[in-house]
């Protein structure tokens, strides 16, 4: 069996170290994970991040809505290498989104790109069938 190569790797620490921060509501890990511009398609809209310090800015807010929503903890069920090359991983991601009894209230699909950038591999888009 061939090892996964450098970039899958990666790529996939990238993906591990945002759940990660976002498990521990960590704005400033969670920012780091991410390359910039950041872009997020998620129901029906793009959205863009400029820059680290604008993603801690809006965090709290997310933090808000998966309060009010009962979230507790996420976990990943499967982390896929679709593509790959050098400097870029195409990552297809399901992850739980789980209450405190650990409960499953949200199972999505989710495509991932990771992009390296200046020496830092960091999710740079992301695309979520999150409803």
């Amino acid at each position: 069996v061939d090892p996964m190569p450098k970039q899958s790797e990666a790529g996939a620490a990238a993906a591990r170290a945002f759940l990660d921060a976002f498990n521990a509501q960590d704005f400033e890990a969670l920012a780091a994970s991410l390359n910039y511009p950041h872009v997020r398609l998620a129901k029906g809209r793009f959205e863009t991040i400029e820059s680290q310090g604008a993603f801690v800015e809006r965090a709290p807010r997310v933090a808000r809505q998966l309060e009010k929503e009962g979230w507790h903890h996420t976990v990943l069920t499967s982390l896929e290498v679709v593509h790959e090359d050098e400097d870029k991983v195409h990552l297809s991601i399901r992850y739980d989104r789980c209450r405190a009894d650990g409960s499953v209230y949200n199972s999505f699909d989710t495509l991932w790109i990771a992009t390296l950038q200046d020496a830092h591999w960091g999710i740079q888009f992301r695309s979520s069938y999150l409803r």
